[in-house]
């Protein structure tokens, strides 16, 4: 489905800085992560917009947390008179203001959320208040998730104008973005493909810094396991640029990496069970000794998810104390 063009206001042109930054090799700083081998800078200073390749510019967020990494990264897609604005961010009037001075004069004709946690998508409802720019995405979701991500739960002022399925695109002047569907870490999560340069915005899919939390009842390990799969079947994808952390150069290795670790975690879970019923706080003690205790919640939350499928196959129960267990 190709999406209509919209007719939205057009700001005034400010002055914008751009920053070219010396190549770095990147390095996880968390304790659960699976470390990508990169030759591009990781995100640079809040409020500073910076060129990453001819068709794509990236706003960092002053929005830092141990889930969050050093922020929400907002991406502006276009070089022409048009563009497309990518995970606009928080409910952060700074970095609002910073999103507008960076896009200046160019008209934004989508604001583009790849799912709708609260560091993600609040700033989509101020941006088009601001702008009157159509919110073209994700669709809306809300639930009461019993997870630990208090600070990034799901954003209850989200409306999307048009709703985006797998394949659907959106085009401006010199390109396009291709919605991809990757349910698991939420099941309302998109990424986006620009098809004319072979960039893949991740979202919270496919991160720069640690891998993905999949939080039940929402988060889906299954999904989540089938959407890497989807990933390392798209050959035309050159690079990831995430929500969070570092562009990712070597994209593919990234996702078999990924789905790699999410297997010897669930290997790790049965060979736990095959001595004995275990709770989930002794699976996080075992499982992820040395990681940052803010981290605890989401490792249980991810060992919830791994178990939860383990169940729909069969492998495992739990009792009415939330002891788990081999079937059998």
């Amino acid at each position: 489905m190709l999406f209509p063009r919209a007719q939205p206001r057009a700001l005034k042109s400010p002055r914008t800085k751009t920053a070219t930054r010396s190549n770095k090799s990147f390095k996880s700083c968390a304790g659960f992560a699976t470390r990508p081998v990169m030759n591009i800078p990781p995100p640079g200073p809040v409020g500073l917009i910076e060129q990453v390749e001819p068709l794509v510019q990236r706003l960092l967020a002053g929005n830092p947390s141990p889930y969050t990494y050093t922020g929400t990264q907002t991406y502006i897609v276009g070089s022409g008179k048009d563009v497309a604005v990518i995970d606009p961010g928080p409910d952060d009037a700074d970095h609002l203001e910073a999103l507008i001075q960076a896009v200046g004069a160019r008209a934004i004709i989508a604001i583009m959320c790849t799912h709708t946690h609260r560091d993600h998508s609040p700033a989509a409802l101020l941006l088009q208040q601001r702008t009157g720019a159509p919110i073209i995405g994700c669709a809306p979701l809300v639930l009461d998730d019993s997870g630990p991500r208090a600070d990034a739960s799901f954003d209850r002022t989200y409306r999307a104008d048009a709703v985006m399925a797998d394949g659907d695109n959106v085009r401006g002047e010199g390109w396009t973005l291709t919605a991809v569907a990757t349910p698991g870490h939420t099941s309302n999560h998109l990424c986006y493909a620009l098809e004319e340069s072979g960039a893949l915005f991740t979202g919270d899919h496919i991160m720069g810094w640690s891998t993905s939390v999949i939080s039940p009842p929402d988060g889906d390990m299954a999904a989540y396991m089938d959407s890497l799969q989807k990933l390392i079947d798209r050959p035309q994808d050159r690079i990831y640029y995430p929500a969070h952390g570092a562009p990712v150069d070597k994209p593919q290795r990234l996702a078999r990496g990924m789905m790699g670790h999410r297997k010897q975690r669930e290997g790790q879970i049965v060979r736990m069970l095959e001595r004995g019923a275990q709770r989930i706080d002794h699976f996080v003690a075992e499982m992820y000794k040395g990681l940052d205790p803010r981290l605890h919640g989401a490792a249980g939350r991810s060992v919830l998810a791994h178990l939860l499928e383990l169940q729909i196959r069969g492998r495992v129960t739990e009792d009415a104390d939330g002891v788990w267990s081999l079937t059998g």
